[in-house]
């Protein structure tokens, strides 16, 4: 059994979330959750949970791919470093310097 990305997630908890804001019961959530997902109706009942919890819907989460880079290695200390001083993962202080590099992209 593979385990499900971020993204497919938010979709699911979003979908429990609309479920439960159209008024459908708790049981019929996971029940609509399970046959859509493909999912156990145990894994859509913790969906379900957690929708339970949300005052609105998750923001989508956009799925990463991972690329290999290189650069010159004190730049690749001082990211590194940085990551570890601020707790953020490279890949979203990278993405953040891309981004206002390439401010089309989004």
């Amino acid at each position: 059994m593979t385990r499900s990305t971020k993204s497919q997630k938010a979709e699911r908890i979003n979908a429990a979330y609309t479920l439960l804001a159209q008024g459908v019961t708790t049981n019929e959530a996971v029940v609509r959750l399970s046959q859509r997902f493909g999912v156990s109706q145990r894994q859509s009942y913790r969906y379900v949970q957690q929708a339970l919890a949300m005052d609105r819907p998750a923001e989508p989460v956009e799925s990463r791919i991972p690329i290999t880079i290189k650069i010159p290695g004190a730049l690749a200390q001082a990211l590194r470093t940085h990551a570890r001083i601020s707790g953020q993962a490279i890949g979203d202080i990278v993405a953040r310097a891309l981004r206002r590099f390439l401010p089309d992209v989004d």
